[in-house]
């Protein structure tokens, strides 16, 4: 498993959420996710607990607050559809502001919002302290198909292969005089997506006969043996742990 390529979000540090094995944060960061999915919504007070967790593990990570809010703005999108939720959705109405809103859309919209958020940050998290290469070898112990990790491994390693030939092929449009200013240059843009189509295909049947030759029969070989002992799975797990009292005292009370 070569794609090492690091990434935007990975943030370097030798803190002990780093040093923990990719697998044990992928089941931790999943099991954090799913509980807060299952807290009810009416459980206000549960999800700011939620948020102080994260800050810890944050804390311990030596991740910087600024950091982690920049890479939330990714649910921008996320936000503004939950913003419309209280005006266009049916059923009670109320007063907020001089605006009349849908009860049913406020909730909508707090569930979105408060899961959304928690979900991206410890999604960011486990980012910010785990390298490309080391998920695709936690989400390979996991038992993930091993088809889908190795087209994930091909996508993150040829990315910026393709990305670049795109720069390539942009700057020769430009050095042409070429500036795409309507509809009416879009079929010069059409055919350049088409021929960046045909040569990422003949990229991929060249690389794909190489590994042929090599050997490779439909399963990539494992080089490094990804493992971690029950201290490391302890100190993984306790973030959802935590997570499940809360929540389960937020469907109490």
């Amino acid at each position: 498993m070569g794609a090492g390529h690091a990434h935007k979000l990975y943030r370097s540090g030798s803190s002990p959420v780093h040093a923990l094995p990719p697998h044990t944060k992928l089941a931790a960061t999943f099991a954090f996710v799913v509980v807060v999915v299952s807290t009810p919504r009416e459980a206000m007070w549960a999800f700011g607990a939620y948020a102080v967790l994260l800050g810890v593990v944050a804390a311990v990570a030596r991740v910087p607050a600024g950091f982690l809010l920049k890479r939330l703005l990714i649910e921008v999108p996320f936000v503004a559809f939950a913003v419309l939720l209280p005006f266009v959705a049916e059923g009670e109405r109320t007063e907020v502001l001089g605006m009349s809103l849908s009860v049913s859309g406020l909730w909508g919209a707090w569930n979105v919002l408060a899961k959304g958020t928690l979900g991206v940050a410890a999604s960011v998290l486990l980012a910010s302290t785990t390298e490309l290469r080391e998920l695709l070898l936690g989400l390979q112990r996991l038992k993930l198909p091993p088809l889908l990790v190795q087209i994930a491994s091909f996508m993150i390693r040829y990315g910026d292969l393709i990305t670049d030939e795109m720069r390539r092929m942009r700057i020769a449009r430009e050095s042409r005089g070429f500036e795409a200013r309507g509809v009416r240059h879009w079929g010069v843009l059409a055919k350049s997506a088409g021929a960046l189509f045909i040569r990422s295909y003949e990229r991929g049947e060249r690389v794909h006969l190489a590994m042929v030759s090599r050997g490779y029969a439909g399963v990539m070989p494992v080089i490094d043996e990804v493992t971690a002992s029950r201290a490391q799975w302890s100190y993984a797990l306790a973030l959802p742990c935590a997570a499940l009292v809360v929540c389960l005292l937020g469907w109490s009370l």
